[in-house]
């Protein structure tokens, strides 16, 4: 049965972003719904990250409704703000914003953070390039097929896969997330393509997919590359060991 919330401690909150579910839940705090992407069945799922139920969740009457600038719409923030709702808008591009990000949602969920937690992002973020593994390997990271599409440098992930020390082949696309053919691809001569896990599920039957392109192709976990907060410090320490080996 799922947890409607009512009886936890604290502020009531709806979280319709999956890495402030996960960074919410470290924290203590069980908010009283979730989006369906959230991986968390005990709790009430409010619809997903770009069409949740905004009447269900005006019913709920929450203190406090965490979206996120890039994964929700900001039609849906509206409609929430319009209904009286007290909004919490998080911005993330790259392991730099992560720290104050979360910073300013434990504040707004009237929470302190692990001094822990805080010195172990920190230091990441302090990491010097030498640290890094992946020695200025040109990269190639596919976010979706039919069509295939990429990332480029103004967004978490790729800043993610710059602190590794890879260089993306796709850094300098208009578009944050452009479409790409990959004879394209081909022709920028990436080193090494990664394989996430989400939001497109790639797996080892999509190895041969990509072989063509020459470069050496490996799976990675999806979450630990696109899902920022409490996981940054241990995720990125995850895909240095997975490139690195």
């Amino acid at each position: 049965m799922a947890d409607n919330g009512r009886s936890a401690p604290g502020p009531r909150v709806v979280s319709l972003v999956p890495s402030v579910t996960e960074s919410l839940l470290a924290w203590g705090v069980r908010p009283v719904a979730v989006t369906r992407f959230c991986e968390q069945p005990a709790f009430r799922a409010v619809g997903g990250t770009k069409d949740p139920d905004v009447a269900a969740i005006v019913d709920l009457a929450p203190d406090l409704i965490v979206v996120n600038d890039e994964e929700n719409r900001r039609e849906d923030a509206d409609a929430l703000a319009a209904a009286g709702l007290p909004v919490h808008v998080t911005h993330v591009e790259s392991v730099a914003h992560v720290d104050p990000t979360l910073d300013a949602l434990a504040a707004a969920v009237g929470v302190a953070r692990p001094t822990a937690e805080r010195e172990e992002l920190r230091r990441i973020a302090g990491e010097s390039p030498d640290e890094r593994p992946g020695a200025g390997r040109r990269l190639f990271v596919p976010i979706w097929r039919r069509p295939w599409m990429t990332l480029n440098a103004r967004t978490y992930g790729a800043s993610v896969l710059d602190h590794l020390g890879l260089v993306n082949v796709f850094a300098d696309a208009d578009d944050r997330y452009p479409t790409v053919e990959l004879d394209e691809v081909a022709r920028r001569r990436p080193d090494l393509v990664l394989l996430p896990s989400e939001p497109y599920p790639f797996a080892a039957r999509h190895v041969e997919q990509v072989a063509g392109l020459g470069a050496e192709v490996r799976l990675v976990n999806g979450q630990d590359l696109f899902w920022w907060g409490v996981r940054t410090a241990a995720a990125i320490g995850r895909l240095r060991q997975s490139i690195g080996s």
